[in-house]
C-alpha cells in the first residue's frame, strides 16, 4: 500500500515536471514563431518597395498599364475605391457614342441648364447636336453638357448612371459605381485606378472617342439661334509629353486632382491613372505624377514576344474513339512589355490522354505564363477535331473490313 502511494507521488511529481517542461518548450517555440512571423511580415513589406523613380508620387493611388495586354506595370493602391471627379466623363462619352446617335438633337432641360460650373452656360430649351456636346464634354469638361447627354440617352440622369454602372460591370469592373454623369462628388460615385485604366483602354479602341480627345480646339453651334461656342482642350499633357494621345482631367474637393493619360511612342502603348494627386492649388501634381509614370514605363520596359507553344504536343492519345489520337491547337505567341530584370517561363498542364467523344474547340489543357515566378495569365489548349465515341457497330464493321482485306 505504501509502495503504491509512493509510486503515485512519484508519478505525480514526474507529471508536474513534464508539464512545466513542455509548457516552457511551447512558450519558447511560440515566441520564436511569433518573432519569425513579424520578421516575415516586415520582409514582405520591404520586398514590395516602390521604384526610386516613383517614390515621390503625390497621388493617393496610381497605376501604369500595358495598353495592349492590360498588364499592370506599376501600382500604388490601384485597387482602392476612390472618387474620380471628371475622369468619369470617359465613360459618359464612350457610353453616349455606343448607345446614342451622334446626329441626334439634344435639348437642354432646366436641370441641365442649372448644373454647376464648369459649364457651357446654355439656357433651358437650347438645342445641340449630340456629337457637338461630346466635344464640350471632353475638351472643356462641361458639367451641363454631361447632364444633357445623360437625360437624352438614359431618359434621366439616374437611369443613365445606372446603365453606365451596369455597362462597367459587363466589362468586369465590379468596383466602379456611377451616380453622376459629370463626376461631381456623390456617396456612391467611385472607381479604382485599375478599373478606370481598363475603361480607358476600352474607350481608346473607339475611333470617335479618340478623334474627340485629340482635338486641340473645336467650335459648336446652338441649333435654334446659331450662337457659336469655342472649345479648347484643357488636357495639357497632349502638348507637354511626346507621344501623348489623351485622355481626361478631373478635380473635385473630395477627389482632388485626377488624370487618366495615354501615350503611343516607340512601339509602346501605355495607360496611366492618378487619383487624389494633390489638392488645390497644386494642379501641376497630376502632370508631374503622370510624366514620372510614363517615363518609368518607357525607360524600364520593352516589348518581348513570348512563345507559348514550346513543349505543347501536336496531338494526344485518344481512348474509345474512332481515331487513336486527337490533334491540338496550341496558344499563339504573346507580346508583353517586360523589364530587363523580369524572367518569364511557361508551365503546360495537359492530361496524358483524352477519352472520346471529343468536340472541336474544347479546352483540354492550358499554358500558364509566369513572370518572376508569379502567374500572369492562363492560355487554353484546344482540340482541333471532333471525334465520336466508338460503337459496337463501328467495331464490327472494322473487324469485317480487316477480315475481307
Amino acid at each position: 500500500m505504501n509502495d503504491y502511494s509512493g509510486c503515485q507521488k512519484h508519478i505525480f511529481k514526474y507529471n508536474i515536471y513534464t508539464f512545466f517542461l513542455l509548457f516552457a518548450i511551447s512558450i519558447f517555440f511560440l515566441s520564436f514563431f511569433v518573432s519569425c512571423d513579424i520578421n516575415a511580415h516586415t520582409f514582405l513589406k520591404t520586398e514590395s518597395t516602390i521604384p526610386n523613380e516613383l517614390s515621390s508620387l503625390h497621388a493617393k493611388a496610381a497605376i501604369l498599364m500595358d495598353g495592349d495586354n492590360q498588364r499592370i506595370l506599376f501600382g500604388k493602391e490601384e485597387e482602392k475605391e476612390l472618387p474620380m471627379a471628371s475622369t468619369t466623363k470617359i465613360m459618359t462619352c464612350l457610353y453616349a457614342i455606343e448607345h446614342g446617335n451622334l446626329s441626334d438633337k439634344v435639348v437642354f432641360s432646366k436641370r441641365a441648364a442649372s448644373a454647376p460650373k464648369v459649364k457651357l452656360g446654355a439656357k433651358s430649351g437650347s438645342q445641340f447636336l449630340l456629337s457637338d456636346l461630346l466635344y464640350a464634354l471632353m475638351l472643356e469638361s462641361y458639367n451641363d453638357a454631361a447632364v444633357a447627354i445623360a437625360e437624352h440617352i438614359g431618359g434621366s440622369v439616374e437611369q443613365f448612371c445606372a446603365d453606365m454602372t451596369q455597362e462597367a460591370r459587363n466589362y468586369g469592373c465590379y468596383h466602379t459605381s456611377f451616380e453622376t454623369p459629370n463626376g461631381l462628388d456623390s456617396a456612391k460615385h467611385y472607381t479604382t485606378c485599375h478599373e478606370l485604366a481598363l475603361l480607358t483602354c476600352l474607350a481608346l479602341k473607339n475611333d470617335n472617342f479618340c478623334k474627340i480627345i485629340k482635338e486641340p480646339s473645336f467650335s459648336i453651334k446652338e441649333l435654334k439661334t446659331g450662337q457659336s461656342y469655342s472649345l479648347n482642350n484643357k488636357n495639357l499633357f497632349l502638348t507637354s509629353y511626346n507621344g501623348a494621345i489623351g485622355v481626361k482631367t478631373g478635380y473635385t474637393n473630395n477627389a482632388g486632382y485626377c488624370f487618366a493619360g495615354a501615350i503611343k511612342k516607340d512601339g509602346r502603348y501605355l495607360i496611366s491613372v492618378v487619383l487624389g494627386s494633390g489638392w488645390y492649388p497644386n494642379r501641376r501634381y497630376k502632370w508631374e505624377d503622370t510624366k514620372k509614370l510614363m517615363d518609368y514605363g518607357m525607360n524600364n520596359y520593352s516589348k518581348k514576344e513570348i512563345p507559348l507553344n514550346k513543349g505543347v504536343p501536336s496531338k494526344l492519345p485518344l481512348k474509345r474513339g474512332y481515331k487513336s489520337t486527337c490533334t491540338l491547337s496550341a496558344p499563339k505567341p504573346v507580346s508583353l512589355y517586360v523589364s530587363s530584370n523580369e524572367k518569364t517561363k511557361c508551365i503546360i498542364t495537359l492530361p496524358a490522354s483524352l477519352t472520346a467523344p471529343v468536340q472541336k474547340g474544347t479546352a483540354v489543357g492550358s499554358v500558364v505564363l509566369y513572370i518572376d515566378s508569379k502567374p500572369y495569365r492562363s492560355y487554353p489548349i484546344y482540340t482541333k477535331q471532333t471525334i465520336k465515341k466508338r460503337t459496337f457497330s463501328w467495331c464490327y464493321k472494322k473487324l469485317f473490313y480487316y477480315f475481307i482485306h
